[in-house]
């Protein structure tokens, strides 16, 4: 086969060939120069004003009102409304009560009797509202006579 001599002088030529090979250098060198204009617009978009619904509010809370508002915004107009109403059966049970309070029970009753649901009630129940300074069986002969007068029942805003 190979002999040793051939061996070694292939090995040495190797060896030999890296230690007394010179480096490859590369030297460059580049120079750029940028010079850049800029054009720009900023535009603020903010969102439109709000349309903001009054608070109608009651301090005291003897009273018979209720406060009802709303509001409604678009791009240009905007609109904020508000208002009460009263709610007339708060106000009966306050006036029955404030003439029971000062003793006139008959008035009191009387009030209530204004209420198609309370009339009816009455009536079921043997004491029917009172009318034209009548009570009882007096007022029940009044109200049957003339049922024109019997108080009528409130449409529901349901």
């Amino acid at each position: 086969m190979f002999s040793k001599k051939i061996v070694a002088s292939i090995f040495v030529m190797m060896f030999a060939s890296n230690i007394f090979a010179q480096p490859i250098v590369t030297d460059s060198t580049t120079r750029s120069t940028t010079n850049s204009t800029s054009d720009s617009t900023t535009t603020v978009k903010s969102p439109p004003p709000t349309a903001v619904a009054p608070n109608i509010t009651s301090i005291n809370n003897d009273l018979c009102a209720v406060g009802v508002s709303g509001a409604a915004q678009t791009q240009i107009l905007g609109i904020a409304i508000g208002s009460t109403f009263v709610d007339k059966n708060c106000e009966r049970l306050k006036l029955s009560k404030t003439l029971y309070d000062m003793g006139m029970k008959v008035a009191a009753v009387s009030t209530l009797c204004q209420d198609e649901r309370v009339f009816t009630a009455m009536m079921n129940a043997g004491t029917p509202c009172p009318v034209d300074g009548k009570i009882g069986n007096e007022a029940k002969v009044i109200w049957e006579a003339d049922p024109e007068r019997k108080p009528q029942k409130v449409k529901s805003k349901d």
